[in-house]
Order: C-alpha cells, then structure tokens, then sequence
C-alpha cells in the first residue's frame, strides 16, 4: 500500500453520510443492506456459473465475469461503512483507512473503465471480424488484458493518493460524502490542493473519455455492421449481443461523467452523493439481471449449473 508522508493534526474523519435521513438510518441500513446483497449474490452467479459452465469459457463471458468480480470488490469497498453509519451512526474513519478506501475506490473503478472499453473492443472484433476473432482473442489474451486493465487502474490510483497523502490537513474534519472519495477529502486540506484538483480532473478526464471514445467508435462499426446484415435475424442476434453492455455503459458513464468531469469538485458535492450512489449501489445490482435476462445463452447455462448443483447434494 501507499507510504503515508503526511504533516497533519488530523487523525481520523467523520463521513457525513445522508445527514436529511439519518433519523431513518435503520429503515435505510435494512433497504440497503438488501440491495448490498443481492447486488453480490447476482455478480457471484455471474462468475461462478461462467467457471462451472464450459460453453461459457468464451472471451466475452471471461470478461463479463471479470467486470463482475470488479463489481462485487468496488461496492464492497463502499457499503459497509455506509451500513454502519446507518445503523449505529459510526461516522469515524481513520486517516489510514480513509486513504484505503479513496485507493481501493479509484482503483476498481479506473479498471472498470478500461475492462468496460476492451469489452467494446471484443464485441467490435466478434461482430465486424468474426472469421480472425479466435485467432485474436485467445484465453490467454483476453487474461492478459484484464491484467493489464487491473494494472492501470493501481498505477494510475498510486499517482493520486501518493499526493493526497503529502497534503496536511488541519481541520475540520467532516467530508460531506458517505465514502472517502478524492473531491471531498481534498476540500478539507490546508495545503495548496490547485495540483491535485488539476491533476485528478485530467486524469478522470483522459480516462473516461478515452473509453468512452473507443467504446463509442467501436459501436458506430458494429453498428454499420450489422445494418448490412441480410436478414433481421441476423441482426436481431447481434445487437442482443450487445445492447446488455450498452445499457450498463450508459450507467455508469453517465454517472461517472457527472462526478467526476467538472474542474471545481467543491461546487457540487452534495448532489456528488446521490450519483455515488448510483454508481456503488444501483449500477452493480442491475449488472447481473441486464446481462442475465436479456441473454439466452448465459440462462440456460445458468439452469444448467444449478441442476448440477442439485445433483451434487
């Protein structure tokens, strides 16, 4: 993990949660910790029916699997905290913890990034080059890929916390956010801060919109393609091949967009909350039903892994 050099009189933070409905914390902890769970019981089905079903040991479902794994480890990173500041109030966090989460946070969330831009690229090589896709993407290929994802996702993270780390903070205290996200927690040091702002902003500017532009030119091809299909069968099976990926592509970028693509994050931090939301909570949960009720192939396997299930007790 990130050494810490850091000259601050702060030893831990207080995350202000959702202050408005904190007097129906448990109410809120009993929705969320539902949601939460279900949430990580649908993306293990995804990973686990892919590792036990051999027809869908393909590319496509390695990194729907992936992306999956991803998902289960980014809401996790999140919610228990946020589950117990509804519960019992437990605001605290520690200096140390807090730039955990903010890494761990970042760092699964860049990945995602990039595993969900070499997705596009697999769909893109599977529908507009079918006959080199094989030979292209390979197992090995598509595990490098998703290394190579992961890889980025900490380096690119390492930057930013490591000058986060070397800012002093020297009260207040309270981050007006219900994680230890990189806006929020800036705001609160007494250091000159212009760097890091600058240095966060571009980076989320390069990376979101680099995947975003690879994924949206590699879908105007797709598209093309599949317009010159002959019949609408044809075409009708491509896009369900795709249009599950689309749906939770504009999920996530458009909220992603909105947090994170604007040069003052002090501007609009409490309505950050409410997108961040989304992002860790409400995205991770439609994951595995998007992609699971609108595939044919991945239910019957589905079906299949839990009658072997079955068999096996």
């Amino acid at each position: 993990m990130v050494k810490i050099i850091n000259e601050t009189n702060v030893e831990e933070f207080l995350l202000e949660g959702f202050p408005a409905v904190q007097h129906l914390g448990k109410f809120f902890f009993v929705v969320l910790l539902l949601l939460y769970l279900v949430s990580i019981i649908g993306n293990t089905v995804i990973v686990t029916t892919m590792w036990m079903d051999h027809s869908l040991q393909i590319p496509m479902y390695l990194f729907l699997s992936g992306f999956s794994f991803l998902e289960c480890c980014f809401t996790t990173s999140v919610i228990p905290k946020l589950l117990a500041i509804f519960l019992s109030g437990m605001q605290t966090i520690s200096f140390a913890a807090c730039l955990t989460q903010t890494f761990v946070f970042i760092a699964l969330g860049v990945s995602g990034f990039f595993l969900m831009a070499v997705m596009s690229i697999d769909r893109y090589i599977a529908i507009c080059n079918p006959l080199h896709y094989p030979s292209i993407m390979t197992m090995r290929v598509c595990f490098l890929l998703i290394l190579l994802c992961c890889s980025m996702g900490i380096i690119v993270t390492t930057s930013l916390v490591v000058k986060v780390s070397q800012l002093s903070f020297c009260g207040p205290n309270i981050i007006k956010h219900f994680l230890c996200d990189l806006g929020p927690l800036t705001q609160l040091s007494c250091s000159d801060t212009s760097f890091v702002e600058s240095l966060a902003f571009f980076l989320a500017l390069f990376i979101i919109l680099s995947s975003l532009a690879v994924t949206i030119i590699c879908y105007i091809n797709i598209a093309i393609t599949i317009m010159r299909l002959p019949s609408a069968k044809e075409r009708q099976k491509a896009f369900s091949t795709c249009s599950s990926h689309l749906i939770v592509l504009f999920l996530i970028y458009g909220s992603c967009i909105f947090i994170y693509i604007k040069p003052n994050q002090s501007n609009r931090l409490d309505t950050n909350r409410e997108a961040a939301l989304m992002n860790t909570v409400v995205t991770p949960l439609l994951n595995p039903f998007i992609y699971t009720l609108r595939n044919k192939q991945f239910r019957l396997a589905l079906r299949g892994t839990i009658y072997k299930m079955k068999l096996l007790r």
